[in-house]
């Protein structure tokens, strides 16, 4: 099955690298026009270049700290000028914090929240009305398996991710009578830059491969290896497209198996 995105136009916070980028360029590859949000003008440039290449769709860069609520009306309103619209929304901006519970200060709670939650309901409160009115709308929250399943020294992260998916399925009951979905992905251990800077910052011996083999050792991984960037892509691409119309208000783990909740 082919999926298309053609005529489509979608924005993806957090774009400029990794998971957002890997999304970015599936989804210019399946025809959607894309626009990328994210804070360092320099990496937004360069992965745009790479976007464009993918498929034949307009691409877009803005750049915006999604903690700053009045930056980020304004980067969606510039988006949803130049692209005509936003049919699919990817709230992926987020970082993977994690700490012992006491050590975690009033500030850095604060933080996540605004990041990984009021983001998302700042860009949901403007993409879904338009998305109603045109009965036609994809919003995918990316999370992670910790939300389902948190494991201890998990906070803030596990916390917040949990709040996000209770979002996702409010608004997935909300607004599936106007034909839009909301959906969210749950990310195992898969391949991305957060895994290159902690190699980098710990300034190991062992090669990179080594690294993340031992971390899918450490982790248990049922499948024996890392996720691939495009593998987390191909599902979002799914959920972004007509071929998954009667599916909303799910949280789809893409882990390798990996998390004792499904």
């Amino acid at each position: 099955m082919e999926i298309r995105l053609d005529g489509k136009a979608a924005l993806i916070t957090g774009g400029s690298e990794g998971l957002g980028k890997a999304m970015a360029m599936k989804f210019a590859d399946a025809g959607a026009n894309v626009a990328i949000l994210a804070r360092r003008t320099d990496v937004l440039d360069a992965a745009q270049k790479e976007i464009d290449a993918a498929g034949p769709g307009k691409v877009m860069n803005y750049s915006c700290d999604l903690l700053d609520a009045a930056a980020t009306v304004d980067a969606f309103a510039a988006a949803e000028r130049d692209l005509d619209g936003i049919d699919i929304l990817v709230n992926n901006a987020g970082t993977s914090r994690a700490g012992p519970f006491v050590e975690i200060s009033d500030e850095d709670w604060q933080a996540d929240f605004e990041l990984k939650l009021f983001a998302a309901i700042r860009l949901c409160r403007l993409a879904l009305p338009k998305m109603a009115a045109r009965r036609w709308g994809r919003v995918i929250n990316v999370l992670n398996i910790g939300a389902k399943a948190p494991r201890a020294g998990g906070a803030p992260t596990a916390v917040t991710r949990a709040a996000g998916l209770a979002l996702t399925k409010v608004l997935a009951g909300e607004y599936a009578p106007h034909n839009v979905a909301v959906n969210a992905i749950m990310t195992g251990f898969i391949k991305s830059g957060q895994w290159e800077r902690l190699y980098a910052r710990e300034e190991r011996e062992e090669s990179y491969e080594e690294f993340l083999e031992a971390m899918v050792r450490a982790r248990n991984i049922p499948m024996g290896r890392i996720g691939e960037a495009e593998e987390y892509a191909n599902l979002a691409c799914f959920l972004a497209s007509d071929a998954a119309s009667y599916v909303t208000g799910v949280a789809i783990n893409v882990d390798g198996g990996s998390s004792p909740v499904v």
